[in-house]
């Protein structure tokens, strides 16, 4: 049995939820910094600060610097599109939406990769319950900012909503494009600590053109303590905790923090930042949660391989 397919282990589990509240504190940390911090520069610090404390570990994390100049440009093109877009895609748009709700768009990120996987890929094409899923997912995005595009209300948040379901397609992308990394020499800490370096590098020159940070007022405590927290907590020490997991239990049981994640920043945001969602914002996390179970695969396989006691198949039918 591959570590995709088997049952996680409590100590694994225990990892899961600690990725959990590091990803969901990420929109918490945000939702408090971008109040004084414009986010490109937060995004900036965010993944500068990473890289440093990353790098600074590599004896004891063996983080090793890439050797060729197709990985150095395969890093190049995770950064971008692993951090740096989708960072300051959410934190544009988390000026303007719930840290909650900006987590449940994210949430969609399977959907995509899906998708993506699909397209651009000879091995991962959709079968009937991917696309199943797949479309029942979309289902739920669309349940989510429908109204307040088609009907015109509040058009800012519904352009913020489009802006963070944009980062998670960079991720759904990014992901398929990382599949060619181990050829290119470069382990899972490298990828970590590589492309939040190329990051830092993309968006630095931006950010000091568009925003001039040495004009804004100095942040407030708050705002400082959560750019050291997204930075050392939701960004390193997760990429650390999240390698850990995919390489013990695979990809498939690590994506769980998918379904985990959302819940954990509704109630961090409920609690700290006093947000409330609406009613819809739910159902329609939880017709996305719906989909991924189907996209998995494993629990509608599981009622399928065991049909209830004393029921009969149709005549001439076959058990799946």
């Amino acid at each position: 049995m591959t570590a995709a397919q088997r049952a996680m282990n409590a100590r694994e589990w225990g990892l899961l939820a600690l990725l959990s509240l590091l990803w969901g504190g990420s929109y918490l940390f945000v939702g408090v910094a971008v109040r004084d911090i414009p986010p490109l520069t937060l995004v900036t610090l965010r993944v500068g600060l990473a890289a440093a404390l990353l790098w600074a570990g590599a004896p004891l994390l063996g983080v090793a610097p890439p050797r060729s100049a197709k990985a150095i440009a395969a890093l190049a093109a995770l950064g971008l599109g692993n951090n740096a877009l989708p960072f300051a895609l959410v934190a544009w748009g988390q000026t303007r939406l719930a840290s909650g709700l900006a987590s449940i768009l994210i949430a969609a990120t399977p959907l995509f990769t899906v998708l993506a996987a699909h397209v651009f890929t000879a091995d991962e094409k959709l079968s009937g319950m991917k696309l199943f899923g797949t479309l029942a997912g979309m289902a739920g995005v669309a349940w989510l900012i429908g109204p307040d595009l088609i009907f015109g209300r509040g058009a800012g948040h519904g352009w913020a909503e489009v802006a963070v379901l944009a980062a998670a397609v960079c991720y759904a992308l990014s992901a398929v494009y990382a599949r060619r990394m181990p050829s290119l020499g470069l382990k899972p800490i490298d990828l970590a600590a590589g492309q939040a370096a190329a990051a830092a590098v993309c968006l630095a020159p931006l950010a000091l053109a568009i925003d001039r940070p040495w004009t804004l007022p100095l942040p407030g405590e708050a705002a400082i303590a959560s750019v050291i927290g997204i930075a050392a907590l939701s960004t390193a020490l997760a990429y650390i905790v999240y390698f850990r997991i995919l390489a013990g239990a695979g990809a498939t049981n690590v994506l769980l923090v998918t379904l985990l994640t959302p819940a954990t920043a509704v109630i961090l945001g409920a609690a700290v930042l006093n947000e409330r969602l609406l009613g819809r914002q739910f159902v329609g996390f939880a017709i996305i949660v719906l989909s991924l179970v189907f996209i998995d695969g494993r629990l509608p396989r599981a009622f399928a391989s065991e049909p209830p006691h004393n029921s009969r198949l149709p005549m001439g039918g076959k058990s799946r």
